[in-house]
């Protein structure tokens, strides 16, 4: 992944593209500070500054995120929905988050918003189905507000209420709130839902479900996601 043979570079950018998706790679697949980001490109000998990385990951994050998300199959037709509350300068946001039913679980979307109402669900909504249309089956908690959006958004829609159903998207949170902590928090709600759109994305893709795969299979579906990888940093732009 990490090509330091290869010498194309971004108009402006002292380091090559692969160095920059290296970085980025690195600082969303597993769970480190800018700081730790740093020293791992310093042992391969390359000396940039955490900034620098702060800069990349947020310059181009959305970029990777975007082709990921451009080249993923269809949903299915079952997705599941839950809310989860973040603390931002010490007031209460809330993250809504969309999960496929699918084997890998992708994540279809996420907004962070400061109400966990109606309105706040059918503005959620409303996002899901201009990217991704309508499923067939909404699986959500027994918050009130989802029944009352659906009804008044998407009728025709089955819509299973039960918390014990939902634990497929309460997992999707775990990795949330262990990349929260190593931040410190979010410094805004514009920060968290730019940070989150694309570490979704990222994290997932390098994720498979490895309980449910053979050693081999693993090991093809690691090989396709870097090969992925190295194609989406070639076609980087400034």
């Amino acid at each position: 992944m990490l090509n330091l043979s290869d010498l194309s570079r971004i108009k402006g950018f002292r380091f090559p593209r692969s160095v920059i998706g290296y970085a980025v790679w690195a600082y969303h697949r597993f769970a480190l500070s800018l700081r730790d980001a740093e020293e791992l490109l310093a042992s391969r000998g390359i000396r940039v500054s955490y900034e620098t990385v702060r800069d990349w990951v947020a310059r181009f994050g959305g970029q990777f995120a975007a082709r990921i998300r451009r080249e993923r199959p269809s949903p299915a037709d079952k997705w599941h929905l839950d809310e989860v509350v973040i603390s931002i300068k010490g007031k209460k946001h809330w993250l809504w988050r969309a999960v496929d039913a699918n084997g890998n679980g992708d994540v279809l979307d996420i907004l962070v918003q400061p109400r966990r109402n109606t309105s706040a669900a059918k503005r959620f909504f409303r996002k899901l189905f201009r990217r991704w249309g309508q499923p067939r089956v909404l699986v959500t908690d027994k918050l009130g507000s989802y029944a009352a959006a659906k009804a008044e958004i998407a009728p025709g829609i089955e819509h299973r209420q039960h918390k014990g159903l939902n634990n497929r998207a309460e997992a999707s949170h775990r990795h949330t709130r262990r990349r929260e902590k190593i931040m410190g928090r979010f410094k805004s709600p514009g920060q968290a839902q730019r940070f989150l759109s694309a570490h979704d994305q990222i994290a997932t893709l390098f994720r498979p479900k490895r309980h449910r795969l053979s050693a081999r299979s693993y090991r093809h579906a690691r090989s396709d996601a870097f090969s992925l990888w190295a194609r989406h940093a070639a076609d980087l732009a400034a």
